[in-house]
């Protein structure tokens, strides 16, 4: 199955339920409209976002791999937590950033060099256009929403 990113939107109860029980975090995940799965793409999203394999850049770098951990080990360490304002600068900084830059960042050697999971970079296929491309909409919009709603986010990679 390999690593895969999950995100889930979470109201203000929702949240208060999460800080209250941070060991409820694990079973909060599930498929839904207040959920985004980026299957095996959120490493390669990183990498654009930010130029590094796990560092976090810029407004939009705690999109991924940003937050504060919560919760039990999930499969690659805990769950991260972003509370609603980081939500909002995180939607304002995907928003900044636009798609020719990002297209710019796509250097498949580069990204094969650096380790950048799933490992596909070579392929021979256009993955910025046919697999990071719609992870990337789909994020943008996930962000969108949760801002728009006031609501923090609870990001993982499993």
């Amino acid at each position: 199955m390999g690593m895969v990113f999950t995100a889930r939107r979470l109201s203000g109860a929702q949240l208060a339920t999460v800080l209250a029980e941070p060991d409820t975090v694990g079973t909060i995940f599930h498929s839904g409209p207040d959920e985004l799965d980026l299957d095996k793409a959120w490493h390669g999203l990183h990498y654009l976002l930010t130029g590094d394999a796990y560092e976090i850049r810029g407004d939009a770098g705690p999109a991924v791999l940003g937050g504060d951990p919560i919760g039990p080990d999930l499969g690659m360490g805990p769950a991260r937590l972003l509370m609603p304002d980081a939500v909002r600068a995180v939607a304002a900084g995907l928003d900044a950033v636009d798609d020719a830059t990002l297209r710019a960042r796509f250097d498949p050697a580069a990204m094969s060099e650096a380790g950048i999971y799933p490992h596909i970079w070579n392929d021979g296929v256009d993955e910025f256009d046919n697999y990071l491309m719609p992870n990337l909409t789909a994020l943008r919009d996930f962000y969108r929403d949760a801002a728009a709603r006031g609501d923090a986010a609870l990001l993982a990679v499993t």
